[in-house]
């Protein structure tokens, strides 16, 4: 931790204070004034308890209280002061106490370091944002839902390769997004479980004399227990870490989905029309609709993969307990956070308006030979062919339906008895795409009736 001269709350180590680019360098209040909150809560929490163990008096508990509520009554309608002489939000607070109330400001220190406050501040901040990122993405997941529900029967062509392969259902289509989001919100979940302990009261590394109680202080914070080391307590960034990590792959969802959307919303393919309040028009070419907010997404995403780079790069080197490289923690999850709710916000209201083209995709989807896997199916199931067997004839009669211009549902009777004696007329109930979605009935699978049991379990889940 660096100090001056020019700050009165430090003591006389420096004989010279830091020139102009040391307190630049040195100053992070421009960017953690946004612990403002946890910071009084820790503060609050730290002097009630030194209070109930006699380690200050109790009229300085209560003038140390009172200065906290004015201090936040001020934050709330003015902001917070950016002085880079008092480098952080933690002296930006003593400072504007020590203002308020006098030399009693300085007890609020005792048994604490900027340290085991930051941590806890941070740490504060970071399960809250965990908790706004399961919420966010119960909010995208239930809009899914409702769109999952709506075309739990439509038609449309599943992709390997981005080639045409089997037809599925948009809902189940949808639905996959929604196991994404389903793991993506018990990634939050668990790393705020992890996060769930309290730095306060290790001070600077090797915890403190005063006889503080470090329960008290995590059951006023809302913690379920405080941290078990004090060293790990105030050098540990795996919960930023955690966070971040989980804002990747959530990210890396967002960015596959707003990927399908760009192509689906393409001329070729024409599934889907963005309304105008997520696209824009072209400068140049007045017929274009550009998917701008779903680009914007795609390209957001690799921000959460940065940030998390970013910190571990920062940690990596770092030997315990404390370094002011720790100092540059909190802009990557700052960045992540916000960015991860806009990209949120904006791909919830894209499923939301979305207009699906449900003709274009079941044409799609009964092109490009797609019912070819259920034909052979059909051989293997109905007339006992092996499957390698079966996809051979199964070959065969794409061959001829490609010579032919047509689908496999085009050949005549004839057709595919000159194929293979065994393709019989029966066959037929499965060439269309509407029989080949039904029949995948197995766990997991497209049909319609599955999509619907599907979305019943998420709906009890959630």
């Amino acid at each position: 931790m660096s100090s001056s001269s020019s700050n009165p709350l430090w003591g006389g180590r420096f004989s010279a204070g830091p020139d102009a680019v040391m307190a630049e360098i040195n100053a992070s209040i421009g960017t953690d004034k946004r612990l403002w909150r946890q910071d009084l809560a820790g503060s609050r929490a730290h002097v009630t308890m030194l209070g109930a163990q006699s380690i200050i008096p109790a009229d300085d508990v209560a003038a140390i209280l009172a200065g906290l509520a004015t201090i936040e009554a001020e934050y709330e309608a003015d902001g917070v002061p950016e002085v880079i002489a008092l480098e952080d939000i933690h002296m930006t607070v003593e400072t504007r106490l020590k203002e308020l109330i006098g030399p009693a400001a300085g007890r609020l220190h005792t048994a604490r370091s900027r340290n085991d406050q930051v941590a806890t501040d941070f740490r504060l901040w970071v399960r809250q944002a965990c908790i706004e990122a399961e919420a966010a993405l119960t909010a995208f997941i239930e809009a899914l839902l409702v769109r999952a529900e709506e075309h739990a029967d439509t038609i449309l062509p599943g992709f390997t390769h981005l080639q045409i392969a089997q037809p599925v259902t948009l809902g189940h289509h949808l639905m996959a997004y929604v196991e994404m989001a389903l793991r993506d919100r018990s990634r939050f979940a668990d790393a705020g479980r992890r996060m769930d302990e309290c730095p306060l009261g290790a001070a600077a590394l090797a915890g403190t004399g005063f006889p503080i109680d470090r329960h008290a202080t995590a059951a006023a914070l809302g913690f379920a227990r405080p941290t078990a080391n004090s060293l790990d307590s105030v050098s540990d960034r795996d919960f930023a870490l955690e966070y971040m990590s989980a804002c990747a792959l959530a990210g890396l969802h967002l960015s596959r989905m707003a990927e399908e959307i760009i192509i689906w919303a393409s001329q070729p393919y024409g599934f889907v029309t963005l309304p105008d309040a997520w696209s824009t028009g072209s400068s140049i070419m007045p017929q274009k609709r550009n998917p701008d907010a779903a680009e914007l997404v795609r390209a957001k995403s690799g921000l959460f993969l940065a940030a998390f780079q970013r910190l571990a790069i920062i940690m990596k080197g770092l030997p315990l307990a404390y370094s002011k490289d720790m100092q540059d923690d909190k802009r990557p999850v700052f960045n992540a956070h916000d960015t991860l709710s806009l990209c949120l916000t904006a791909m919830t209201g894209m499923v939301e308006t979305l207009t699906f083209n449900k003709a274009r995709m079941r044409a799609a989807a009964a092109s490009g030979f797609s019912t070819a896997t259920d034909l052979a199916d059909w051989l293997v199931r109905e007339a006992g062919v092996p499957f390698r067997d079966a996809h051979d004839i199964t070959g065969r009669a794409v061959r001829m339906a490609e010579a032919k211009g047509t689908d496999l549902d085009g050949l005549s009777d004839a057709d595919l008895a000159g194929i293979d004696a065994r393709l019989t007329p029966a066959v037929r109930n499965v060439l269309s795409v509407e029989a080949s979605v039904a029949s995948r009935t197995s766990f997991g699978g497209t049909a319609p009736a599955n999509v619907r049991a599907a979305i019943a379990a998420v709906r009890g889940r959630l």
